[in-house]
């Protein structure tokens, strides 16, 4: 087996390296291993130290000396032997016999499966049908993936690619390709040095960051109030962040853009706009200022519901000179809205001199800069076949995925590859996507699981268990809050017929050239020999080795200020006004004039630190306690609906409805309920045992594949009109 460093947690220990990776130690008395890894399931990455006792891991524990998490991990952290030992985890690959819902799984060979799926791959792509991959959030905590995936997208023959991606961040990465350059340069938060946080739609509590690779946040928080400084909450409900902060404002659902505005206009009239020393680097400045001033703040004020007064108060703070930040997340990402609001984010940034500033949001300096090793990202390349929108970033919105493969004509989709994603629940118009899932002639999954998703599935590919893999965070190092790296080699052996991701996708795409008459012999590196090659290729010129040896983290420092270098624009300098960022900022105006407000209830979703999307429901560990699938609503709204604690609502509109218990709580706004993200394992087929104990209902039943963000093509998970009605059985 091979380990990460080990320690004694009970005496000194007695060091002996063997093979360069493996370091145990022995006591006279007791004789544990103990190994230093990081933690893959959430962005935070948090440094952890396994027991581990004949092959199995006895328990999880936080790393106190690592370099970021420093001995903190969340409940999830705890559930990574409960995935690697679950009996509901596919082992052997299997091929669906009967309909998803009444599936008999048998289960083939390897062998079989690569050429029964590359045979009808390639009939069902001879005519005008296509084929399309839906790469889901997972692939992103699997350094591996990103090197096997291009392969897949290639040999798959996938024009275009649906993702998570399109249900979460890509507002923020168009964005940053057209203000600074790059779509990966991520303005990180530097918590650790400011003096004012405002956190507008992000729950870090709940998500251990966002965007923001920043473990143990509730404590950074704390040193923050501590030297005297403030964490201010905009958003419709109470979160967990929100009860930690020294402020919390309510704002109607989807409104954020006229918040910003707002706040531009304030800093605007207090004379407090001072780029400082960006100003020389700056382009279009005072025509994004222009365009700002156009909104009277009164109206703005009114329409997103925080008084005039705390938009004033919260500019003079974030103007007054000291080191400050504004960070937006998931609230003001899957909004009509998005990418505007990011755009407006970043100009409240500048206007108070605090990008690039210790204290302010700055650019990390990590070992494998996606900056340098590629482009900056495409937009309009090509259009989608039935909407004609830009695809953006080589993506395609995942909202029209179910239009594409029902629609007939050139172009349908007719095969699909889906790799560790589940858009039945995590994409909108959940039910819609499920049906146009059956219709496929060929569906292939990658997945540990038969989820609501896979069930569709022709064939399932399973990959190893995670502690089967090895993890380095190729993703999230670039959006850390310290400049850092970390690896952690795989914790146990693969048996004989284990495979990871990496593998399966080098396997079945050599089938696919082989099923074509394309006998070229192909070159197969490890994921850890390209890691390695990348690394030594590097500006650091570091091994993997040397960053193995490091069991807490291969520490590079502090964030440092890295402009005008860092820009990516053609002049070096940040583009404050983009024209296609101005036009959107029109339309928006247009709307927010024609504005008549809503009769509807509003819909929003939440999450919980004991989740993770959809993919942690079946731990045991996770999943037990209270129901935390549950509709918060106000005691106000409760009282005119004339229901009570626990009372079953009926929650509808024009896509869909669902059935679920209330929440009552002064938590959540008037006129606003919350329904959590990742439930509805109650479908037929899905075979998750534990899951299925407390199912819950899908939020994406009732949210609206037509909704979409023009510019990034994101989906509008946010705002959400529906109705209530009380259930009287």
């Amino acid at each position: 087996m091979h380990v990460r460093p080990s320690y004694n947690a009970l005496a000194k220990p007695l060091w002996k390296r063997d093979s360069g990776t493996v370091i145990s130690y022995q006591n006279e008395l007791n004789v544990k291993t103990v190994h230093a890894r990081t933690c893959h399931l959430c962005e935070a990455n948090c440094g952890v130290l396994m027991h581990v006792e004949d092959g199995v891991v006895t328990s999880v524990k936080g790393n106190p000396d690592h370099v970021l998490s420093e001995g903190y991990i969340c409940p999830k952290a705890t559930a990574i032997p409960d995935i690697q030992n679950d009996p509901d985890r596919l082992r052997h690959p299997v091929k669906r016999v009967g309909s998803a819902e009444t599936a008999t799984w048998q289960e083939i060979s390897w062998e079989q499966a690569y050429q029964e799926i590359a045979a009808k791959h390639a009939e069902i792509t001879r005519g005008v049908k296509v084929a399309s991959v839906y790469l889901g959030n997972p692939n992103v905590h699997n350094y591996a993936s990103a090197f096997a995936n291009r392969t897949l997208i290639k040999t798959w023959g996938a024009k275009g690619i649906y993702s998570a991606s399109t249900l979460d961040q890509i507002p923020h990465m168009i964005c940053q390709k057209w203000v600074y350059g790059h779509n990966a340069l991520y303005p990180v938060p530097d918590i650790d040095r400011t003096q004012y946080m405002l956190c507008v739609g992000g729950n870090p509590l709940a998500s251990n960051g966002s965007l923001w690779t920043v473990p143990n946040v509730k404590e950074r928080i704390k040193r923050l109030k501590q030297r005297g400084g403030k964490f201010v909450v905009i958003d419709p409900r109470i979160t967990e962040t929100a009860k930690f902060a020294n402020q919390h404002h309510f704002i109607k659902p989807g409104t954020d853009t006229a918040f910003f505005l707002a706040l531009l206009n304030s800093l605007d009239t207090q004379d407090l706009i001072n780029p400082s020393r960006l100003g020389p680097i700056l382009s279009g400045w005072e025509r994004a200022l222009e365009a700002v001033r156009e909104f009277d703040a009164i109206k703005l004020s009114n329409y997103c519901g925080i008084d005039l007064d705390v938009i004033t108060e919260i500019a003079s703070e974030l103007g007054n000179g000291q080191p400050a930040i504004v960070y937006g997340r998931m609230g003001v990402s899957v909004t009509k809205y998005g990418t505007l609001n990011h755009w407006l984010i970043q100009l409240l940034n500048l206007a108070t001199g605090n990008v690039d500033r210790e204290g302010g949001v700055m650019f990390p300096e990590p070992i494998i800069d996606p900056v340098e090793r590629s482009g900056s990202g495409s937009f309009g390349r090509y259009k989608t076949r039935l909407s004609g929108r830009p695809e953006v970033l080589g993506e395609l919105p995942s909202a029209e995925l179910a239009a594409e493969i029902i629609t007939e004509g050139e172009g349908q989709i007719g095969a699909l590859m889906v790799v560790a994603g589940n858009p039945v629940l995590s994409a909108p118009g959940g039910r819609q996507l499920d049906s146009a899932l059956a219709s496929l002639d060929l569906m292939v999954s990658l997945d540990m699981y038969v989820t609501e998703t896979s069930r569709h599935a022709h064939y399932i590919l399973p990959p190893c268990g995670p502690l089967q893999r090895d993890h380095y965070p190729l993703f999230f190092t670039p959006l850390a809050i310290r400049n850092y790296a970390d690896y952690s080699p795989a914790l146990l052996e693969k048996g004989p017929e284990d495979k990871s991701d990496y593998d399966i996708v080098h396997e079945l795409a050599e089938a696919l050239r082989r099923y074509r008459g394309d006998n070229t012999p192909s070159v197969k590196m490890s994921p850890r020999e390209i890691l390695d090659q990348i690394l030594k290729a590097s500006p650091q010129k570091i091994s993997l080795a040397e960053i193995e040896a490091c069991p807490n983290g291969y520490d590079m420092g502090p964030l440092k200020p890295r402009l005008p270098d860092r820009l990516k624009t053609d002049d070096k300098r940040i583009h404050c006004a983009p024209d296609i960022l101005i036009n959107e900022l029109e339309a928006f105006r247009e709307c927010f004039i024609a504005y008549k407000g809503s009769a509807d209830y509003l819909l929003i979703g939440r999450r919980h630190i004991r989740s993770n999307n959809s993919w942690l429901h079946n731990s045991h560990r996770l999943i037990k306690g209270p129901d935390r699938c549950t509709l918060m609503l106000h005691p106000d709204d409760a009282k005119a609906l004339n229901v009570k604690q626990h009372d079953r609502i009926r929650v509808f509109n024009h896509i869909g409805e669902v059935k679920i218990a209330a929440e009552i709580t002064e938590d959540i706004m008037p006129g606003v309920i919350s329904i959590p993200h990742g439930f509805g394992h109650g479908r037929k087929g899905v075979k998750l045992s534990k899951a299925a104990q407390n199912p819950g209902v899908s939020i994406n039943d009732l949210t609206d594949p037509a909704l979409i963000d023009d510019l990034s093509g994101n989906a509008v998970l946010n705002a959400i009109p529906v109705k209530l009605e009380a259930m009287r059985e």
